[in-house]
């Protein structure tokens, strides 16, 4: 089954109880340091804001951001690594009323408290070293 094209982006339209899930898996092993950005833009381009930024530094660290008026904030960083070499990943991002809530393979990992209104988010994008299975978005309460 052939995998969608990466980048991947795709129009949503987000609200409380909102969830995003991305299943993939990395293009290359740990050791060659292969990466995984998910980016919930404002706008319908890449030059857009974000309202939450997830970059996965496979076998090291993730990085949670916002980039607000064209300027990134404060990142915050986990040294938390759920993601297995070699195996599939299983990525949900649940939207709740203060928070994104990252779940990865079934484990809560991280959270990120809201800088600007998920339901300002236009556009989801999943790109780097990452083969995507599927990018399925659900839809919350209005």
């Amino acid at each position: 089954m052939p995998g969608l094209p990466v980048p991947h982006a795709q129009h949503v339209s987000l609200s409380i109880g909102s969830s995003v899930t991305i299943r993939g898996t990395t293009l290359l092993p740990f050791i060659k340091d292969p990466q995984l950005q998910v980016d919930f833009h404002t706008g319908t381009t890449e030059s857009s804001d974000i309202a939450f930024h997830l970059r996965v530094y496979f076998g090291h660290f993730v990085v949670m951001n916002s980039r607000e008026d064209g300027s990134w904030k404060g990142e915050v960083r986990s040294s938390r690594m759920p993601f297995v070499d070699g195996r599939a990943f299983d990525l949900r991002i649940l939207v709740l009323h203060n928070e994104y809530q990252v779940v990865v393979n079934g484990q809560h990992c991280y959270i990120f408290a809201h800088r600007l209104q998920p339901g300002d988010v236009r556009m989801v994008q999943v790109w780097r070293d990452v083969s995507l299975t599927s990018v399925d978005i659900s839809r919350g309460r209005r």
